[in-house]
């Protein structure tokens, strides 16, 4: 039988290049995929970061030169293979000799410009792969299958091949002028309209994606239900009810071997669901002396691991987090984000000395520690494509108490004590006091109850987090696909 062959086509990826949740996603799908018997690979740019620590692997395929508009531009194509996938990568140090992955807006509409007619070009005989199926992610990838059905299909090119655009956070949608798309894209006018790619007048990447490709997904069924609504829909929700038939929601998963207690090596002390009390109060005293906190086992030590940007609910918290530090509680916060919500939080902590502490910065080893160390976690986000956070927390026996949004909905069932059943603490709407009284009624549980509270944190530490069930919902998407 053959296999069904998958191109991922992405911005980032784990491990080669990060800056949030699309790359873990795109970093560990396709070696699930290949676990149950597809043939998927992935093609990314190939950022200095990547060049300066993968070189010697990376093996040289191609060159050619690209029609961008008025300019002739190199693209290079490397490949290499990572842990039994193969990823490819499209060369142009103009584009992405950076430090950075993302750079000023405007420009990195004319890189993934680039890179999208670059990906196309290279489909094929110069990866010598033809993949059955053309994934495509967020709006750095969203022209893609308009740019198929525009430059090649017509020319008898890719007319069996099918699209699947996965929308990981409707936010951002890659907005530009007309007449610089039209150059970098070489679209006819026929594109050009508001029944193609424009969106109140200028062409938008994600609406693209949405209307050329054959199947949308997103990264949590519930998020699917939500983007018809305007409130969460970011102006594409008429768009999104017109192709309704072709919206589908499959939740993430996590890669189970970074986040697992058992084996995590940042933590002060490993453990497992047989010895998770012992184990998180080692973990919780050490994170304890590292802030200079009062070293006390039996307070609630809330944590909280985040953007600092309003999607996150950052708003709320700001609103209550005085009250809430009057609580016989300690609060630790990671993050960076916007410097408003940072300053903030670094004024609160002045006022909060004894028991709050603001980490504004980025560190994966310290979030593995707070993971382990906390008590609950706290994800009051106004939307949540899918989140990935609170499935960690859980598998760390940190209870969550999040907004009933998206993926918070889909993962995080309500605590009952009477039956026992439930994984963590969920309030319905934007509201801060909403989320402040939750928040105290689960300290009194973790106070006066911890049969019921050991319970909780079992339910959560024993879920299912795994990408299998994602992967089957993948496979059985395209199968569907290329039986239509």
């Amino acid at each position: 039988m053959t296999k069904t062959k998958v191109l991922m086509v992405a911005s980032e990826c784990a491990p080669f290049a990060k800056t949030g949740g699309l790359a873990d996603v795109v970093g560990v799908l396709p070696s699930q995929l290949n676990a149950q018997g597809l043939d998927c690979r992935v093609i990314m740019p190939l950022y200095r970061q990547i060049k300066e620590k993968y070189i010697k692997q990376l093996a040289f395929m191609r060159w050619t030169t690209l029609k961008i508009g008025w300019r002739s531009m190199y693209s290079g194509l490397f490949s290499m293979e990572h842990e039994g996938v193969q990823y490819y990568f499209i060369d142009n140090e103009f584009y992405f000799n950076s430090q950075s992955i993302y750079t000023e807006y405007s420009y990195d509409i004319e890189r993934f410009s680039f890179f999208q007619r670059a990906v196309l070009d290279a489909l094929g005989a110069p990866m010598n792969f033809y993949p059955d199926v053309l994934h495509c992610h967020d709006w750095q990838t969203g022209m893609i299958p308009c740019l198929l059905d525009a430059h090649f299909r017509p020319h008898g090119y890719f007319t069996d091949m099918r699209t699947v655009y996965t929308v990981h956070n409707l936010k951002y949608q890659g907005v530009h002028g007309v007449n610089q798309i039209a150059d970098l894209m070489d679209l006819p006018s026929r594109y050009m309209t508001d029944y193609g790619i424009l969106k109140d007048g200028v062409p938008n990447f994600m609406k693209a994606g949405i209307v050329y490709s054959d199947m949308v997904t997103t990264v949590s069924p519930t998020y699917a239900k939500e983007i018809f609504l305007p409130f969460y829909g970011e102006g594409l929700d008429g768009v999104l009810r017109n192709y309704s038939y072709k919206v589908h929601g499959i939740l993430n998963g996590l890669d189970l071997d970074v986040w697992n207690p058992v084996t995590d090596e940042f933590l002060e002390k490993q453990y497992g669901i047989e010895d998770f009390a012992k184990g998180k109060a080692a973990n919780k005293r050490a994170m304890q002396e590292a802030m200079d906190l009062e070293r006390v086992p039996d307070v609630p030590l809330i944590t909280m691991i985040t953007r600092l940007v309003d999607q996150k609910g950052v708003d709320l918290l700001l609103r209550v987090l005085d009250e809430m530090m009057e609580e016989d509680c300690q609060f630790i916060l990671l993050g960076t984000g916007d410097g408003y919500y940072e300053n903030e939080f670094r004024q609160a902590e002045r006022r909060h000395q004894s028991n709050m502490r603001s980490c504004i910065m980025y560190s994966n080893d310290m979030s593995h520690r707070l993971y382990a160390a906390g008590d609950i976690f706290l994800m009051p986000s106004v939307f949540e494509p899918c989140g990935l956070s609170q499935m960690i927390s859980m598998r760390y026996g940190n209870v969550p108490l999040v907004r009933g949004t998206g993926g918070l909905k889909d993962t995080v069932t309500p605590f009952d004590p009477v039956s026992g059943e439930g994984n963590g603490f969920s309030f319905p709407n934007i509201n801060a006091h909403d989320m402040l009284f939750l928040l105290k009624d689960a300290m009194k549980l973790y106070r006066n109850d911890p049969e019921a509270w050991n319970k909780l944190v079992y339910n959560g530490m024993t879920g299912d987090y795994s990408w299998e069930t994602s992967a089957q919902a993948y496979i059985d998407l395209y199968d569907k696909l290329l039986q239509s």
